[in-house]
């Protein structure tokens, strides 16, 4: 099963494809970033995301598609141009593929390292090793995007509880 897994963001939109096989074992297949320019408006910074999404999904046809949620610490503001972009994927993804779910970032951490609070540098490696990559995947936002990935790898059995449609 080839699992699609992103990062939200507008200036730069993590995606992890991993393969999942029958015996649960995991492989990477790309991971990567989609990026738009900040001196663009926002409609088309959008429409920039669509065509990145849009690309990823024609190219790797992924069975399932796993999206991290927004977590806002401080200043929800900064947070808004996110969650447009974020409403794009969502919408993007829904047409394409009806199977799509969502993890918070805690939910995240504690799939893949047993503890909801982990930092990025634990994160990093516990992706790095369970995909056996020879490095840590660059940008943080690609890496990010394969850990949602690995995360609905490992919690898939459960199906419609983390299901957004």
């Amino acid at each position: 099963m080839i699992i699609l897994g992103l990062d939200p963001g507008l200036a730069t939109m993590g995606y992890g494809v991993i393969e999942k096989q029958k015996n649960d074992s995991v492989n990477a297949v790309d991971f990567g970033v989609v990026l738009t320019p900040k001196d663009e408006s926002l409609p088309v910074r959008l429409a920039m995301l669509e065509e990145g999404i849009n690309r990823i999904l024609d190219k790797y046809k992924p069975e399932e598609i796993a999206v991290e949620e927004l977590f806002f610490s401080k200043n929800i503001t900064t947070g808004i141009p996110v969650a447009h972009a974020r409403g794009v994927m969502l919408l993007t993804c829904v047409k394409y593929c009806g199977k799509l779910y969502e993890y918070t970032p805690n939910q995240i951490k504690q799939s893949l390292t047993g503890y909801g609070k982990a930092d990025k540098i634990q994160m990093q490696r516990v992706v790095t090793s369970l995909l056996r990559l020879d490095r840590i995947p660059r940008p943080d936002d690609a890496a990010d995007a394969l850990a949602v990935a690995l995360c609905h790898a490992h919690t898939s059995r459960f199906g419609k509880l983390f299901g957004i449609r």
